[in-house]
């Protein structure tokens, strides 16, 4: 292929690298996917992290926003081989009374899981679990002027505020306010700072109506149907290219970049103004990561038998006990008692590990970049809940902040969402620009988690990115220039 066989060239193969990829390619464009390691997916991979037959989730685990993504639940993906699977509840959140909350997959059912609170919960839930689509397609995307206003100002009513303050408003219980902080916890902000509720609505509003689903194989599942997806598009695929310099890149009318700003600083050939790299340099990245995967020789001993029941579950106590770590955190100092997010996935789909074995996933937030072993502190959060947990387990590997940064260059300091989502960040990320995703340089455009609406996989960044590039490069709605009967693709 020549130097100028491209349309377009997309540098970074995560899930937002690749959604920008396919829609350009629907549209009929000719576009090369660039990534730097050895294998596509960026936080979308599975590996054999501890012993041989033993499948495990690198980064992502469980995917409610990948399958209530107004994207990728558009896209034949099952063709390609994703298959969803659903536990019967969405998350579960043990308590030191030996019971647990249940994320029903339906609102419900809370009744049974928050007694007096239930009917508060379903008054903060219904309006928008029956319009989830239209709330999604307006919210999870830049600022803009939505086509739902009244349903996405009622949203901004309940997810602006801070989570402590919304909880302690509507519930007298213990349950339901340690269920929903453990759900925004999922995210680094405070829980006692705004927009922190935000979090914990979208992903409940995505437990009641579409689940929080694991993909059968483990989420290397995902990336393998993008990428046959895009393939069959027309696509072309490089991997172990790391790109060092727009320059090395081959000629084309745009560069979509799933970077994040640390990385989009280094690049060498870029025409930015020195405000918009001032911007880049004073971007905030959120909490680290401390990851931990566990091959084991049976189930998680739960307390709760409840807590068998979902993929997910959360530990870390009452919402007091959860904000009060987080603000330690934020102090620069890891908790002794971590908010812990554990996945059982074995549960649900033995095929990832060898016949009455199973796998665990689990991480804790560390102040970014933090050297702090929590293996000790990680297993121990897990032990109160399921006591004997530590003698059932094989083998065991540890993901600290550094070594996913090295493992992905895009997890600056071990942070999994791409920057801090602050109230100034939600929108006006990675710099102040009335659209995100272009950048000073005409011809260069970025789409990672680094850009509205954020972390998690569910591609919007790259179908925005990849829409304003057939805009302003390729005069939407015709899909390039040369080929006047080709159509942009509805997706």
């Amino acid at each position: 292929m020549s130097r100028n066989a491209y349309d377009a060239v997309v540098v970074g193969a995560g899930p937002n690298g690749m959604a920008a990829a396919i829609v350009l390619a629907r549209a009929g464009l000719r576009v090369l996917l660039r990534e730097g390691a050895d294998e596509p997916g960026g936080g979308a991979r599975t590996d054999a992290l501890t012993l041989p037959g033993f499948a495990h989730d690198v980064c992502s685990a469980v995917h409610p926003l990948a399958i209530g993504s107004p994207l990728l639940s558009r896209l034949p993906l099952a063709r390609y081989g994703l298959e969803w699977i659903q536990p019967p509840a969405a998350a579960a959140h043990p308590l030191d009374d030996g019971s647990a909350v249940l994320l029903e997959r339906s609102t419900a059912a809370m009744d049974r899981q928050l007694g007096p609170d239930a009917a508060a919960w379903r008054r903060l839930m219904d309006p928008f679990v029956l319009k989830r689509e239209a709330l999604f397609a307006d919210a999870l995307g830049p600022l803009k002027v939505p086509r739902h206003p009244l349903l996405l100002a009622r949203f901004g009513l309940v997810g602006f505020p801070a989570t402590t303050w919304l909880m302690r408003s509507l519930f007298r219980g213990v349950r339901a306010p340690a269920l929903f902080a453990g759900i925004a916890a999922h995210a680094t902000l405070p829980l006692r700072a705004p927009p922190s509720a935000a979090f914990g609505m979208i992903l409940g509003i995505a437990g009641h109506s579409v689940g929080w689903p694991i993909p059968r194989g483990g989420s290397v599942s995902i990336t393998r149907a993008l990428i046959s997806y895009f393939r069959s598009l027309g696509g072309e695929l490089q991997t172990g290219r790391v790109v060092s310099s727009l320059d090395e890149l081959p000629a084309a009318r745009a560069i979509i970049l799933d970077l994040t700003p640390r990385q989009i600083l280094r690049l060498d050939g870029t025409r930015f103004s020195p405000f918009y790299r001032m911007q880049l340099e004073h971007f905030q990245y959120g909490l680290g990561t401390f990851k931990m995967d566990w091959a084991l020789d049976a189930p998680i001993p739960w307390q709760a038998p409840e807590a068998r029941l979902a993929a997910t579950v959360h530990l870390g106590g009452t919402l007091e006990e959860i904000d009060s770590n987080r603000q330690q955190e934020w102090r620069g100092e890891p908790a002794e008692r971590p908010f812990v997010l554990v996945v059982q996935p074995t549960l649900f789909d033995p095929s990832r590990a060898p016949s009455g074995k199973h796998v665990g996933w689990a991480y804790c937030h560390v102040p970014n970049g933090s050297s702090v072993d929590m293996t000790d502190r990680v297993e121990a959060q897990v032990e109160r809940f399921a006591p004997g947990f530590r003698n059932r387990i094989l083998a065991r590997h540890v993901f600290g902040p550094a070594d996913l940064e090295r493992h992905n260059p895009n997890l600056v300091g071990g942070d999994l969402g791409g920057g801090e989502a602050t109230l100034m960040q939600l929108f006006f990320r990675p710099a102040l620009r009335p659209i995100p995703y272009a950048t000073p340089d005409s011809r260069v455009f970025v789409c990672s988690a680094s850009t509205p609406p954020g972390g998690g996989v569910h591609g919007m960044g790259g179908y925005w990115a990849a829409r304003l590039v057939l805009r302003r490069r390729f005069g939407h709605p015709s899909a390039r220039a040369g080929r006047p009967s080709a159509r942009l693709a509805r997706v």
